[in-house]
């Protein structure tokens, strides 16, 4: 198979289109931002020829994915180019039954390695799984509005999501569960994995204050769809944060909408 073909496989292609959309949207600038699937054997094996010529070492115990394959963006590379060199700025790891080894089964030519925030990745798959077993995807951008948020708006958990809620309908039915929160803490750390991943027993949603935000879904879609919706939300809160606020949705009307819907808002939060 020739580098160019490489866009042709399917699930290739699908994180292709998510990664050109988000830097089209300004949430990934630079080399910011990563991506990571739980992908199946004949979601990559049937289109490549197997080699594992790397392996890395982890600094973390991931010994519950043993087995099993992740799809994900490499570090230093730029979302706008991913659709480019598929073959450079992505690579699929398979975990080995030590838990503290990976090997590299395609991608990350050129010496590659995965993204710099593989522990936040992994830590938070090894979780979300046990809250759903059809979970695939974890997403992390730096929408700019979101990020905006962070410096103006408390860090409290329960007002973030509320307010968010209360400036787009749409919210409380997206993420019901609303959006976990974390201080400001240094990326690319085992640490900041752990406490994403503790998050992630709640929330499907993250935000890193200051720096931007982790998405997860059953599919790439409904995971670029909980960081979109989330993003509007904040969007229309950063557009309306220095007028005196004259109307604002209730918590009545909040409420009537889950019942409508059939949602289940965070316990205690209306």
């Amino acid at each position: 198979m020739n580098s160019n073909s490489f866009s042709d496989i399917p699930i290739i292609a699908e994180l292709c289109r998510i990664t050109d959309n988000m830097y089209r949207m300004g949430w990934d600038e630079r080399n910011g931002g990563n991506i990571s699937i739980l992908i199946d054997e004949d979601d990559i094996m049937p289109y490549v020829r197997e080699k594992t010529e790397r392996t890395i070492e982890l600094s973390f115990d991931a010994s519950p994915l043993s087995g099993r394959l992740l799809l994900v963006t490499a570090t230093g590379h730029y979302f706008r180019n991913v659709s480019l060199t598929p073959e450079n700025s992505l690579g699929v790891l398979r975990f080995l039954p030590d838990g503290r080894h990976a090997e590299i089964i395609w991608g990350f030519e050129g010496d590659g390695r995965p993204t710099s925030e593989l522990s936040s990745h992994v830590m938070t798959h090894i979780v979300r799984l046990k809250q759903d077993g059809d979970h695939r995807v974890v997403m992390h951008a730096h929408p700019t509005n979101l990020v905006a948020m962070t410096f103006v708006h408390n860090l409290s958990e329960k007002d973030f999501t509320r307010t968010l809620w209360k400036r787009h309908t749409e919210c409380i039915m997206v993420f019901p569960d609303g959006i976990g929160v974390l201080p400001w803490m240094l990326f690319g750390s085992d640490t900041i994995g752990l406490a994403t991943a503790e998050k992630m027993k709640q929330f499907r949603l993250v935000v890193w204050a200051y720096h931007g935000i982790f998405g997860t879904g059953n599919s790439l879609d409904e995971a670029f769809g909980l960081l979109e919706c989330a993003e509007k939300a904040a969007d229309i809160y950063m557009k309306t944060a220095s007028f005196t606020v004259i109307n604002e949705m209730t918590d009545e009307q909040l409420k009537s909408i889950a019942a409508h819907l059939g949602v289940k808002p965070h316990q205690g939060w209306l």
